[in-house]
């Protein structure tokens, strides 16, 4: 079957639902998302802490939350990137209001702001201790009731379409690369779509699967960073993966891991032993708010030196009915396992939470393929450089919407739909019966990546990764090129193509910067 779009959403997110209620307002074409699951599961429903902006001006200004997200990034950050998200964030607040998403106010009809590590200010909107799934939610709401809108939900990109697919030879020197639209994968026909677009937005979200423990949803392989890359497209900053330092150390939930939020050491939790001494002087004076790269590395040392297989939150010296109160959802999952907040620590060990690079993408969300953008976790905007400041991610994804949305809207007429792109050929190939392959290539796909690329890395460490890596890549190339495509040897491509990039990029990183902490390139004091 062939398809055709104006515009081309893949991905469903705060990203992708934003974008797309921007152009479908306009009314200048047909609009089409992509979502690989349902329209609920997206990596926006799992951030839990908030969403950052400036909006009590008493206190705050933006040129302090400018230099707060350039010292976390470790002043690798784009400073005109942070700039536009920073000064625009406010105006994208109302935008999120005005779609029906609700934020948290206090008794006057102020926002009730938290404070999160490396905020200097109290500038962090939320919902309860959910706040990601309630802007899922508002938005979601907003795309059902969108006419303009067309979703198609438990539909897998494959493949973008390039001049690749008419027989042109295409390198990462190939000056003009153009995106044509995408392959998609039907699950009721089993069969690969042709979907022609004018415009194509990547909106994937962030690839935590790769690793063993993630915060992320199982959902989160990189495919979009993936599918770029195939496409000759410039990624950038791959080894900056954020590890969250703490979710729930519960054995046998890895998939995702069920994240404490940042915002719960903002209200006062401190990091502990299971004995109950406190670690976080040793490493930072920000204690248990230093920014999460430091904290995570503290962390890691000391399950390291002590044999631990987690260390602890205390909140237990904070008033019960408040803690309730602030952090409803926290409490009743630590209770369904017997841990009472109030009274008990909280188990918590890092896990792989964000990736800071991605597609590299320009102000307006635009790649370096002609007729493609790329918005939210899948993209490099810039902002976040070395390591991402708590809850700037997903006011980045609106940010860079409204801006993609501007920008396509006064150029998609300007494109026409690529009559002559082939249907998808699968002649010759069969359906695969050799599940099993798949299956412990994934495994493996995580386990290389947690014990080689993980939080302190080393060359050895990485080149044995590259190995274990290059060895899968060939399996997996070879078995996608016999069978029919399915989801499931898609999503494992995708992961070692992502795998392979943040391998790659770690080993071209001759310092210790940021996320990236390497033994052969330390810097800080107390790991030399």
């Amino acid at each position: 079957m062939i398809y055709k779009y104006d515009f081309l959403i893949i991905g469903a997110g705060v990203a992708g639902m934003s974008y797309a209620l921007k152009v479908a307002r306009a009314k200048k074409g047909k609009v089409c998302m992509i979502c690989k699951t349902s329209l609920d599961e997206a990596n926006t429903s799992f951030a839990q802490g908030g969403v950052a902006s400036v909006t009590n001006l008493e206190l705050d200004n933006f040129d302090k939350h400018i230099e707060d997200t350039m010292i976390a990034g470790d002043y690798i950050s784009d400073p005109k990137a942070v700039e536009q998200v920073i000064k625009m964030a406010p105006s994208q607040i109302k935008e999120l209001v005005n779609w029906g998403v609700n934020f948290d106010k206090k008794d006057d009809g102020t926002f009730d702001l938290h404070r999160e590590g490396g905020h200097s200010e109290f500038r962090i909107l939320h919902h309860a201790d959910d706040t990601g799934a309630e802007i899922q939610r508002g938005l979601m709401e907003a795309v059902r009731n969108c006419p303009d809108i067309e979703v198609k939900e438990n539909h897998f990109a494959v493949e973008i379409i390039t001049q690749h697919h008419l027989g042109a030879r295409v390198t990462r020197r190939t000056p003009y690369i153009n995106c044509y639209g995408a392959y998609v994968l039907n699950p009721e026909t089993q069969k690969v779509d042709t979907y022609l677009s004018k415009l194509t937005v990547m909106c994937t979200g962030g690839c935590g699967a790769v690793y063993e423990t993630t915060s992320n949803p199982i959902i989160a392989t990189g495919d979009g960073i993936a599918m770029v890359y195939r496409a000759k497209g410039t990624v950038k900053d791959m080894e900056f993966v954020q590890f969250h330092p703490t979710v729930l150390h519960h054995p046998g939930e890895t998939h995702p891991a069920f994240l404490i939020t940042e915002a719960m050491r903002g209200y006062g939790g401190i990091l502990k032993l299971p004995n109950g001494e406190t670690f976080m002087e040793k490493y930072d004076e920000r204690l248990s708010l230093a920014p999460r790269d430091i904290v995570a590395r503290a962390i890691d040392k000391e399950m390291k030196i002590h044999g631990l297989d987690h260390v602890c939150l205390d909140v237990t010296h904070k008033d019960p009915a408040e803690t309730r109160h602030h952090f409803p959802n926290i409490y009743q999952k630590c209770l369904s396992i017997g841990i009472d907040i109030t009274t008990d620590y909280i188990p918590v060990r890092p896990a792989a939470h964000y990736m800071c690079g991605g597609i590299k993408v320009d102000l307006n969300g635009c790649t370096s393929i002609d007729r493609l953008y790329a918005l939210g976790e899948c993209s490099c905007t810039g902002l976040h450089g070395g390591n991402r400041l708590a809850s700037n991610s997903l006011i980045e994804a609106v940010v860079y919407a409204e801006t993609a949305a501007r920008h396509s809207l006064e150029h998609v007429d300007l494109y026409d739909f690529n009559e002559k792109i082939p249907e998808w050929n699968d002649e010759g190939t069969m359906t695969n019966e050799e599940k099993v392959l798949i299956t412990q290539s994934i495994k493996e796909v995580g386990q290389v990546m947690s014990n080689y690329v993980g939080i302190v890395r080393s060359d050895l460490r990485l080149h044995r990764a590259w190995d274990r890596l290059d060895m899968l890549y060939e399996e997996t190339e070879n078995l996608f090129k016999r069978v029919k495509a399915s989801k499931d040897i898609c999503e494992l491509r995708n992961m070692i193509n992502v795998g392979y990039l943040i391998t790659r990029f770690a080993l071209e990183r001759k310092e210790s910067r940021g996320l990236h902490f390497t033994t052969d390139y330390p810097v800080h004091a107390y790991d030399k």
